[in-house]
């Protein structure tokens, strides 16, 4: 009675994160496809309002080949002002602002891309050579080891394929507590126990990885400054007082708005107001 209990239980589990696992991919596959880098037969730089995502794709392509960067930022910007967006997109709009100097830009288009891929290292590598143009050089907080080195690892897959590892880990953990359950000889018991605690420690932090990474995905306080230079305020108000410098490319975090006027955080801890058209969320 109680095996049945506990393999009806295990089945209810198994089905939820089927469904789960499947929202996620299916979210995933209904955000817009990346256009098909098919090699170009149209060497137009110009922006066609008619022309179709791939078409203007391959254009945009051909001009960046032909060192033409500012008319493929147009092409791609167009291709974005359709609604489509893809880390690939949001990867060459990074090297064609990079290629035009607009570190700032660069930066955004690059942390982009990376919400979408993290693990890809050509974007992460492009975002460090950038990075590394930008004028301020400001120290975070330090954290814990551990913490860093977890989101290190989280940041080797996305959402969509930790969702997958976390079924595959819940599908090892009912085999092995089905093993448990039904084996007779003692070793084989123990071998099920053992790995059914495996597999559901497993589980779980893939499940927790999808959901941060959900979550990175969707945030909407991270931006980089668009501007030379600007100052910060010490209230949202012009005639306040600068409490310091920031420049283009860095990277800050929204807490507030108000108005015109948007409160930041930079990574070391320091806060204040600035304008919010000198900021771009990423």
């Amino acid at each position: 009675m109680y095996r049945r209990i506990f393999e009806r239980i295990l089945w209810c589990g198994l089905l939820s994160a089927a469904l789960w696992c499947a929202g996620s991919v299916r979210a995933a596959e209904d955000s817009p496809a990346e256009p098909d880098p098919r090699p170009a037969q149209d060497a137009a730089a110009a922006p066609d309002a008619g022309a179709a995502p791939d078409r203007l794709w391959d254009r945009a392509n051909t001009a960046y080949v032909n060192g033409d960067y500012a008319g493929a930022i147009a092409i791609y910007e167009s291709i974005l002002d359709r609604g489509l967006s893809s880390a690939r997109l949001y990867y060459n709009l990074g090297n064609a602002y990079f290629k035009e100097d607009r570190t700032g830009k660069a930066i955004l288009f690059y942390r982009r891309a990376l919400r979408l891929r993290p693990g890809n290292e050509d974007v992460r590598h492009n975002l460090e050579v950038a990075e590394a143009r930008t004028k301020d050089d400001i120290e975070s907080i330090p954290e814990f080891f551990l913490t860093s080195r977890l989101r290190e690892v989280r940041r080797t897959m996305g959402c969509t394929a930790w969702s997958v590892l976390s079924l595959g880990f819940l599908a090892a953990a009912a085999a092995c507590l089905l093993l448990f359950l039904l084996a007779r000889p003692l070793a084989l018991r123990k071998a099920g126990f053992y790995g059914t605690l495996a597999a559901a420690v497993l589980c779980a932090a893939a499940t927790w990885f999808a959901v941060l990474e959900r979550r990175g995905m969707l945030r909407r306080d991270e931006a980089v400054v668009m501007v030379a230079s600007s100052a910060v305020k010490s209230s949202p108000d012009r005639a306040a007082t600068d409490l310091f410098v920031l420049h283009e490319g860095t990277v800050v975090r929204v807490t507030a708005e108000l108005g015109d006027w948007a409160e930041i955080v930079i990574a070391d801890g320091k806060k204040g107001w600035i304008e919010t058209r000198k900021v771009e969320v990423i």
